[in-house]
């Protein structure tokens, strides 16, 4: 079974504290206690629903669930890799294949970094490097909420959240102080691990 069929929120895998002057103790103790156990407990509800209405042959309700898995369940999903994607030890630049790969796909890794910094100020909820398995690629994307801007099939390898409850106790309306930061706390051994697993669901 699904590690997400029943979801249920971890616990993040660092303390509370451990990415500070980056993100705040606080900003981790809203975002992840929060804003994050909301996805799941609307992720839950609406499964529920679904079942409800199944089991009853009544399916009047079953859309509007239907729209909530959507987006509760890619808010869930992509948090879950947020905060994987970030370490304490971070930071620094990506080695090995995913360098290579990230050079052989957007030119150099300061073009691939360029283009995922504007990713992420034009975003109005996430900035994401995903594998692409059509065209076995590397890509960056804009996605508002959670799930506005996916590309169909494409495995997010790196996430990063923009939503204004992500930086703005931290940073205020300076978003781009944010995007700077997060870079110094980036987990790129987690990053080159999801993006092995995309290309082995697709040998």
């Amino acid at each position: 079974m699904s590690e997400y069929s029943n979801p249920e929120l971890r616990e993040l895998p660092y303390e509370y504290d451990a990415l500070e002057p980056h993100i705040s103790e606080q900003v981790l103790k809203w975002h992840h206690d929060t804003h994050h156990q909301g996805y799941v407990n609307g992720l839950a509800g609406a499964e529920e629903t679904l079942a409800e209405n199944r089991e009853a042959g009544e399916f009047g309700g079953s859309g509007a669930a239907i729209r909530n898995v959507t987006h509760n369940g890619s808010g869930h999903y992509l948090h879950t890799l947020f905060w994987e994607n970030m370490h304490p030890d971070g930071g620094g630049e990506p080695e090995g294949e995913l360098r290579e790969r990230i050079e052989e796909d957007f030119g150099s890794y300061e073009g691939w970094k360029g283009e995922f910094e504007a990713a992420a100020k034009a975003a109005g909820g996430w900035a994401l490097l995903v594998y692409d398995p059509v065209s076995k690629q590397l890509r960056n994307l804009v996605v508002d909420k959670h799930d506005q801007g996916a590309l169909w099939g494409s495995h997010p390898v790196l996430a990063l959240d923009v939503w204004e409850h992500s930086y703005y106790y931290d940073y205020g309306p300076a978003r781009g102080d944010f995007i700077d930061n997060f870079f110094e706390v980036v987990n790129w051994d987690h990053v080159a691990e999801q993006y092995q697993k995309a290309l082995e669901n697709h040998e």
